[in-house]
């Protein structure tokens, strides 16, 4: 069994996030398209750990599912009823532990920076330690705990920034919150604790100055300021998110090889994926569960939200939701494709044009102004301007079908349910309520009368 393998994590998820001014518990907010706890299990994730304990307190059932929706291998909560510090979370969740765990990695559920190959490193520098802790060194330290160490450079302890003097805040190196500790260790440091702070709390930072008073080695694995960075208000909220927004650029830029116009104006979530020699354009949005073709071109001004874009697509001006887009199609400018709608290979869904729960077939068209709901319309088919399926009677919806090979005029009210037969023609005009045989005419609109020099006696009447 790998070190990894008896090594749990602990996950600190308990809080409520009083500087969010919000109803929300603080680690279910989101940064680019996942939870700022959801970050952290995923930076668990490739580490292939025994088990993974998340300590839950504030809106605990909401946390709870959110966390086992990550499906992350060896996943359990616990639940801190009342919230008396970071100690005495851990303490909370150390009786979760299997019985062949030999170490625990502690983390802050808010820290969504943190990448895998940081605790890769900080789980390599615990080696031959009994403890090991992550610091970065901040240009302004303020608020965060300061790392004390003796004129050797080892780790002494950590002091929070309320309890600590005027010397200690001036210390560059912060505590990240991170730790490896061998779990007997950490089991006896636990009981150790004691409130004698401002806070009146149990710190877990104390568990390092119990260890280190023992004489126990204490590493510490410097890392970079981004990585360990919390989230503590909407503010740093955002920042996290431009972060991971950027990184997650940088890698499809860099890795795929995907072109993006303006960075600072492209927004994709973190699991947003984009194929080779894909195009992203200005103002484009992508957001969780959306797939990119190759060589798709995507934008200016498109926002998807879990669609599925194939290779050599144009998306242009588009608000789309959980919608397909089959390669070499076409949507906009100016285009609302909602749920349940799939586009076929070289379709069109051209200018003002809206569709609900529509499969338009290969190669059909349908170029501008029209509404497309509850609908199937076949291959190599033409919708003219204006056309509109009405499939909602105020109480139920009905169903539209327009077969291979048809046409449909401009203006045209498809009243459903009503099937267009393959290669059948609808005038322009025509208001259908009945079906339309196979390569058929239909024309239904009233036969237009002219009654001559009506206008000039109505003018006349006026006195015009």
């Amino acid at each position: 069994m790998s070190d990894n393998a008896r090594t749990a994590a602990v996950v600190l998820a308990a809080g409520k996030g009083t500087r969010f001014r919000s109803d929300l518990a603080k680690v279910l907010h989101r940064a680019a398209g996942r939870t700022l706890v959801g970050h952290v299990l995923e930076a668990l994730r490739p580490l292939g750990l025994g088990q993974v304990v998340v300590v839950v307190g504030h809106q605990a059932e909401d946390v709870t599912a959110s966390v086992q929706a990550s499906d992350l291998p060896g996943l359990t909560t616990v639940v801190q009823e009342e919230q008396h510090g970071t100690g005495h979370a851990v303490q909370v969740a150390m009786p979760a532990l299997a019985d062949d765990v030999d170490r625990v990695l502690v983390l802050p559920g808010d820290t969504p920076l943190l990448t895998a190959p940081t605790l890769e490193r900080l789980l390599a520098a615990a080696q031959g330690s009994t403890a090991a802790m992550l610091t970065a060194r901040l240009e302004d330290p303020t608020g965060y705990g300061r790392v004390l160490r003796d004129a050797d450079g080892n780790v002494t302890g950590i002091v929070e920034q309320r309890d600590a003097t005027d010397a200690q805040r001036a210390i560059d190196e912060i505590n990240a919150g991170m730790y490896v500790v061998a779990r007997d260790h950490l089991v006896a440091a636990l009981g150790q604790l004691d409130t004698d702070n401002d806070q009146g709390e149990l710190y877990l930072t104390d568990v390092v100055g119990i260890l280190a008073g023992k004489g126990e080695p204490v590493a510490a694995f410097v890392t970079s300021e981004d990585e360990v960075a919390g989230v503590n208000d909407r503010r740093q909220l955002a920042d996290a998110a431009a972060v991971l927004r950027r990184r997650h650029l940088d890698h499809l830029m860099t890795e795929v090889g995907v072109s993006v116009a303006d960075p600072a104006t492209t927004h994709l979530d973190v699991d947003v994926e984009v194929g080779r020699d894909a195009v992203l354009l200005p103002g484009t949005i992508l957001e969780s569960g959306t797939r990119i073709g190759e060589r798709a071109v995507v934008g200016p001004n498109s926002h998807l939200t879990a669609c599925q874009v194939g290779n050599d697509a144009t998306v242009h001006s588009t608000r789309a939701t959980e919608a397909v887009i089959g390669e070499h199609a076409s949507v906009g400018p100016f285009t609302h494709l909602r749920p349940g709608t799939r586009l076929g290979v070289k379709s069109k869904a051209g200018a003002f044009v809206e569709t609900k729960n529509a499969q338009i077939g290969d190669g059909s068209k349908v170029p501008h102004l029209a509404y497309l709901g509850d609908a199937t319309v076949g291959e190599q088919v033409n919708i003219a301007c204006g056309v509109i399926t009405v499939n909602y009677d105020g109480f139920t919806k009905s169903h539209t079908t327009i077969e291979d090979g048809a046409f449909v005029g401009c203006d045209t009210m498809l009243v459903a349910p009503v099937t267009v037969g393959s290669g059948a023609f609808v005038a322009a005009g025509s208001t259908l309520t009945d079906d339309v045989p196979a390569d058929a005419l239909a024309i239904a609109r009233a036969r237009q009368v002219n009654k001559e020099g009506w206008a000039a006696e109505r003018r006349r009447q006026h006195g015009r």
